[in-house]
């Protein structure tokens, strides 16, 4: 019976090991999406410098966060919940069998590289949120440098007050896959970047009017958004950690199911909305209302039923029309792909909805939560932004914002066949 006993541990350590890596993979493969939607919502003269934008910070969150960025966020917190105790660099040792059959509230229930793996992706996530946000305007390598602090320390510092059991979880806010310690992290770093870095040329003009540029390819972005959309199931079925028994895979299925009538509200609330409102199909804003779905639904994809789901994410649909408007035309703020609204304001309403349907949320919690979070990472994103920008710059000229920034910044351009016609 005791040979059994260990038989059956190993089994059960190797199959959450396995789903756990699947679901990593699942939320790395978001990367692409990121990069299809990014692409296809700016004009074709920044594709290749917003693709190369895409795969490098995916490399870069990678390597910082393994250099650093894991150990900050869990290698343990000091009494008070807020520094942290892990400083050490590298992932240290994997578990063993010894340990897992010694049981005990210590033994790991799957590998600490699996946890490594999905984690870092989702540190990834985080930064791709901020690229979009500042597309075709900013220094290639201004980004690259703000990529290695955000990932290696703004990012894990708040995820360790959440996720690494400091201050944020112990007060009892909730955020199960990340509404607000990754959504609302990027949309923070990115309203400190823009804020700094302006709006594109040709945007707004003196008189107050607002322009709307187009984005080259929008079966490109269609398809980056379905690349998300399934990607999510990872992100949020991932988080559920263990699917070896009853009880677990029973809650990833929910997660699931939960997570993908979300974006389907979303996606429906947003297309009615702008039927209302614009007399049209608008399909960027049904592409985000799609995401806004998803990011609402993020922070407690389990305890709503199905219906409640849809709900959640319907408002969110709703919610990112009117902000991505009202960012655009009262605020000035130019955001070439609604970033901020999406993941940022949507990030927001996803937070408070958890006090809809889990019994342990409470208000006070989830408000304290989403002002720590945006205040620590807001400024310091906007520090490091001024610092970037004395040193080195952050802003491209004028003429390689008119020319493009593919061969300004990457001296090569995704689309050679439709240059040197007209570039506006």
């Amino acid at each position: 019976m005791e040979q059994l006993s260990g038989d059956i541990l190993q089994t059960k350590y190797a199959l959450d090991t396995f789903y756990f890596l699947v679901m990593g993979a699942f939320v790395m493969w978001m990367a692409a999406g990121f990069s299809m939607l990014e692409a296809g919502l700016v004009r074709s003269k920044n594709t290749a410098e917003i693709l190369t934008k895409n795969i490098v910070l995916y490399s870069i969150a990678c390597v910082m966060y393994m250099l650093m960025g894991y150990n900050i966020m869990y290698g343990g917190v000091s009494e008070s919940g807020w520094l942290p105790t892990g400083m050490a660099f590298g992932l240290g040792e994997e578990n063993t069998a010894e340990a897992l059959l010694a049981g005990g509230d210590d033994a790991p229930y799957y590998s600490k590289m699996s946890d490594f793996f999905f984690q870092v992706v989702f540190v990834a996530t985080a930064m791709s949120i901020v690229s979009g946000a500042v597309a075709e305007r900013m220094k290639l390598w201004a980004f690259f440098a703000f990529a290695i602090v955000l990932t290696g320390f703004i990012y894990p510092m708040q995820g360790m007050w959440k996720w690494g059991g400091g201050v944020l979880d112990t007060a009892g806010f909730l955020d199960f896959a990340g509404s607000g310690v990754v959504h609302m992290t990027g949309a923070a770093a990115a309203l400190a970047g823009v804020l700094l870095l302006g709006a594109r040329k040709g945007k707004y003009g003196k008189d107050g009017s607002v322009n709307a540029i187009q984005g080259a390819n929008l079966p490109m972005a269609t398809l980056g958004t379905f690349i998300l959309w399934l990607g999510w199931f990872g992100f949020n079925g991932g988080s559920e950690l263990k699917v070896s028994d009853v009880a677990e895979a029973n809650a990833v299925a929910m997660i699931f199911v939960n997570t993908n009538m979300a974006a389907a509200g979303g996606c429906v609330a947003a297309l009615l909305l702008a039927r209302l409102w614009f007399g049209k199909a608008d399909l960027t804003m049904v592409l985000n209302g799609a995401l806004a779905g998803l990011v609402s639904i993020t922070a407690e994809p389990l305890t709503p039923s199905p219906e409640m789901a849809t709900l959640i994410g319907a408002i969110g649909g709703m919610l990112v029309v009117f902000s991505i408007i009202i960012v655009d035309t009262k605020f000035k703020i130019d955001d070439p792909v609604g970033a901020i609204s999406v993941h940022g304001v949507v990030g927001i309403w996803g937070l408070l909805a958890v006090c809809l349907t889990n019994p342990d949320a409470t208000l006070m919690a989830q408000v304290m939560g989403i002002a720590v979070i945006f205040s620590w990472v807001f400024a310091t994103s906007f520090i490091t932004w001024m610092a970037i920008k004395s040193i080195f710059g952050i802003r491209v000229s004028e003429e390689e914002e008119y020319e493009g920034l593919d061969v300004g910044e990457c001296g090569l351009e995704a689309y050679p066949e439709f240059t040197t016609q007209s570039r506006s």
